[in-house]
């Protein structure tokens, strides 16, 4: 019996979680031109590995303005469902232009904050200016899921987290949870660094 396994192209980084100053810092930009292409493999990699459709490089532990999106493998479970199939890319140095359209709510949630998920309120419609992995720049209008996913890459590399759009009381409720995962006491099935671990 042969078994194909999926060529790994690149490094899995651990994940970090809540509590990290990595996660508060705005990331700086990176030097036009700069070869950053298997850093870029190894973020879909560790994406992959840990299931999610979006990651941040601070997510990884780097201060750069840098994030991933693949939404190519999510199932579309009825007709009503985005079709995400053609979004996968990479966004160097991006600047939100603009965000649009009404706001509409949408349960997150967060590798970097897992097994927590909460509503969370967001315009429709981004448009945003970015390089590619080849330093073409780009300008492009995205919506509905699409600008969702790039507005809670956007906000990592900008220090913010879901979380922070929640209000005082959910936060309130949320703190046992939040402290847990900052010690590493939270099953995940991808690896964490959590900064409070003993």
């Amino acid at each position: 019996m042969l078994f194909l396994q999926r060529i790994s192209k690149g490094m899995v980084y651990p994940i970090v979680v809540y509590g990290d100053p990595v996660l508060r810092q705005r990331a700086k930009d990176i030097e036009p031109g700069t070869d950053v292409k298997q850093l870029i493999d190894d973020m879909y990699e560790t994406m992959h590995h840990a299931q999610g459709i979006g990651l941040a490089a601070p997510q990884i532990g780097k201060s750069v303005r840098l994030f991933v999106v693949d939404g190519t493998g999510l199932e579309k479970d009825d007709d009503e469902a985005e079709d995400l199939s053609d979004f996968k890319k990479a966004f160097l140095n991006p600047v939100m232009l603009e965000e649009l359209g009404d706001a509409w709510e949408f349960e997150e949630g967060c590798l970097s904050i897992p097994n927590i998920r909460e509503k969370v309120s967001r315009k429709d419609t981004v448009r945003i200016r970015y390089y590619d992995e080849q330093w073409n720049v780009k300008e492009e209008e995205y919506d509905g899921m699409k600008a969702r996913v790039i507005q809670h890459e956007y906000d990592h590399i900008e220090g913010k987290l879901f979380i922070d759009y929640l209000t005082p009381l959910k936060k309130r409720l949320l703190k046992g949870k939040l402290t847990d995962i900052s010690r590493g006491d939270v099953r995940t099935e991808y690896r964490i660094l959590a900064p409070l671990r003993k």
